[in-house]
């Protein structure tokens, strides 16, 4: 037989598949990429079936010198594709039968392409997974390095996008940290819920054949064999909630985004940016555009996108399998190698980030930052809270009025909206004394940031 030239499921037709309709419902341009799962999972699968007595030793030792000989040519770009095959499987399973003969034909012994290409999925993904959360964690301790340096550099916090209150950059990137955590935290849980397999569901009942799923699933790492025949071949729920999870981390690197461009902005001039990461414009020389950051910022619709796609894809099917799940390999691969990309050049950008201090201070001098510690103070003093609100109400319009910070009105003008307020009160509203003044768990004080940073190391370690 020639690999090329005939399908392994040509007998039920009596006429020739449509030369466009071949093209239109092949897959093997994209799910080729899944071909090393699906090498592994034959050699489980034939291991398999020679322990339970369907397979001779014999048969397995040549199915498995085969399939090591196709993995070899796959990763030596040797190996000839053919549309006709329509998919990975049909490609590597024609391609033993063209080097082994009949031995070939006896390893779809007890399996369908329905739970193959189901558990070539939770494969590809389990993996890509784990090098997902590695270079997570590299962005990870990137931002922990930053935040070490800037524990104690003075910026202001924003709500609405206005001046709040005095924070610190270290207290603001580790901001993004706990985010990153959170997002590690989602896709383990995510590769701990598809770690099942579905090897021996078959098309979608099962198989009459002495099959020991427990067997399969050991051999290639799962954690137990699925429950379900019709459930096991039918739903990507592992599938949707990986891109869920991809989604949500792409929302958090989008708002990273953000704040970097907003940041380097001339209007704000909080950071500098690496030329290695910034382009400049075809028309306009002085230009330094943050394209990373932005090129990041929009992908995050994309992988939004696939998500999207992917619950469209499964929301009208009825059980078992449909064709319709061939679409959903192309959104799983673009949402992983858009994942990866993007963390990489977080993980490369972030460490090369540099923080204009005296802008960041300068800007915290604005907006009347350490209002609310003025209000704390009269709190701490006696007074009811709402009525301390009024106060610094009245306090901030004179400074609005007469355009000077709060620190910057005299003692007597202070004073005369409340005699509860002495000489201290100065230091309240220094920005270092608000910033030092919340030490609790989560505070801004440079000495909580620095104990989250030791406490976030001793966690990725």
């Amino acid at each position: 037989m020639n690999v090329n030239t005939q399908k392994l499921s040509s007998a039920r037709f009596a006429q020739a598949t449509d030369a466009f309709v071949e093209i239109f419902t092949a897959s093997v341009d994209f799910d080729k990429r899944m071909a090393q799962q699906d090498i592994q999972g034959s050699i489980a699968h034939a291991t398999m079936l020679c322990r339970v007595g369907v397979l001779t030793q014999a048969e397995l030792d040549l199915i498995v010198n085969g399939l090591a000989k196709i993995r070899d040519e796959i990763e030596r770009g040797e190996f000839e594709w053919s549309i006709k095959q329509e998919d990975v499987h049909m490609n590597i399973e024609a391609k033993l039968t063209d080097l082994i003969g009949i031995a070939g034909k006896k390893l779809h012994t007890g399996r369908s392409r329905n739970d193959q290409v189901a558990t070539d999925i939770r494969l590809y993904l389990r993996d890509e997974i784990t090098s997902i959360l590695a270079e997570l964690k590299r962005l990870q301790f990137a931002i922990l390095t930053l935040a070490e340096t800037h524990a104690e550099t003075i910026m202001p916090g924003f709500t609405h996008l206005q001046v709040a209150q005095p924070i610190t950059f270290g207290h603001h990137l580790m901001a993004w940290f706990e985010m990153l955590c959170r997002d590690a935290e989602r896709l383990s849980d995510c590769s701990k819920r598809l770690n099942v397999s579905p090897l021996g569901a078959a098309a979608l009942a099962g198989t009459s054949y002495p099959i020991d799923r427990h067997l399969s699933a050991q051999l290639l790492g799962f954690s137990r064999p699925s429950n379900n025949s019709l459930d096991s071949v039918s739903d990507r729920d592992f599938a949707i909630e990986f891109t869920a999870s991809a989604s949500i981390l792409m929302m958090h690197l989008s708002r990273f985004s953000e704040e970097l461009i907003l940041w380097a902005s001339a209007q704000f001039d909080f950071i500098d940016i690496p030329d290695a990461f910034c382009t400049g414009s075809s028309i306009m020389p002085q230009k330094k555009n943050p394209d990373v950051p932005e090129l990041v910022r929009g992908k995050s619709g994309r992988v939004t996108g696939h998500l999207m796609a992917l619950l469209m894809l499964m929301k009208s099917q009825p059980l078992a399998y449909n064709k319709d799940n061939q679409e959903d390999k192309e959104p799983i691969f673009d949402t992983v190698d858009t994942l990866l990309n993007c963390l990489r050049a977080y993980a490369d950008m972030v460490p090369h980030l540099v923080a204009k201090k005296e802008n960041m201070y300068r800007a915290a001098k604005q907006g009347f930052a350490t209002a609310t510690d003025l209000a704390d103070y009269l709190v701490r003093k006696g007074l009811a809270f709402r009525d301390a609100h009024e106060i610094v109400g009245l306090a901030v319009r004179l400074g609005v009025e007469t355009k000077r910070d709060l620190s910057e009105l005299s003692l007597s003008e202070l004073q005369s909206f409340s005699a509860l307020i002495g000489e201290e009160v100065f230091d309240v509203l220094s920005l270092e004394g608000s910033v030092a003044s919340r030490s609790h768990i989560g505070g801004t004080a440079p000495n909580t940031v620095k104990a989250a940073i030791e406490n976030a190391r001793q966690q990725l370690n």
